[in-house]
């Protein structure tokens, strides 16, 4: 009996050393794999700095917050505002369309000075006008340029002409009409753009200086 109380004493102890083994281990084991409670009791902070952390992580969620929800609206606001943008570009050929048809009969010599033709100029002139009528109703509007300084953000050049009565960089042609959609572009403005008519010495310097960059 003594012999097979000792034993039991021992295989206690010996269950005790495990536990603590085991729990000391444990505890190891959560210092590495969570370095943040290791570095908070290093630190010890005391409850008025922890209070300055949390209301710092606060202000940051509610500035993100506020971020994502001005960001949204802003879409929101472009969705409602621009929507019909990619249908009104579209819908911009049939302008195109119009003026190439008028050129076209126009210039028909078989046609011209015809009360046909005439007749005809005059229908494609009330459906190109109800055509500008329809989109000026929703915001979209021609750009006028004839005569005025080229803007970059509205013109684009395609040509210089020499014109000796308009300063340089003036529009004097307007190849393809140019829109705006409220106060977005929706397409530039084709133009040729005035410049100075160039004497024979300033040409043949200019093709001199063409010639040795070559």
């Amino acid at each position: 009996m003594e012999k097979e109380q000792e034993q039991k004493t021992i295989n206690t102890e010996s269950s005790s050393d495990n536990l603590d083994k085991t729990e000391k281990l444990e505890n190891q084991t959560e210092d590495q794999l969570d370095p943040q409670n290791e570095s908070e009791k290093k630190e010890d902070l005391l409850p008025e700095e922890k209070i300055k952390k949390l209301e710092d992580k606060l202000a940051r969620t509610f500035a993100e917050m506020e971020n994502q929800r001005r960001r949204f609206e802003k879409e929101k606001d472009d969705a409602f505002e621009y929507g019909g943008y990619s249908f009104a570009k579209e819908a911009l050929n049939l302008i195109d369309n119009l003026e190439r048809s008028k050129q076209i009969l126009e210039n028909d010599d078989k046609l011209k000075n015809t009360d046909a033709l005439k007749k005809t100029l005059e229908h494609l002139e009330i459906i190109y006008k109800d055509l500008i009528s329809i989109f000026n109703k929703n915001n979209i509007k021609p750009i006028e340029c004839l005569n005025k300084k080229l803007d970059p953000n509205l013109h684009q050049a395609m040509m210089e002409i020499e014109d000796e009565h308009k300063e340089p960089g003036t529009i004097i042609q307007e190849i393809q009409k140019g829109f705006t959609i409220k106060d977005r572009l929706l397409r530039p403005s084709l133009v040729g753009v005035s410049k100075k008519i160039q004497t024979k010495d300033q040409e043949n310097q200019q093709n001199k200086e063409n010639s040795d960059d070559k």
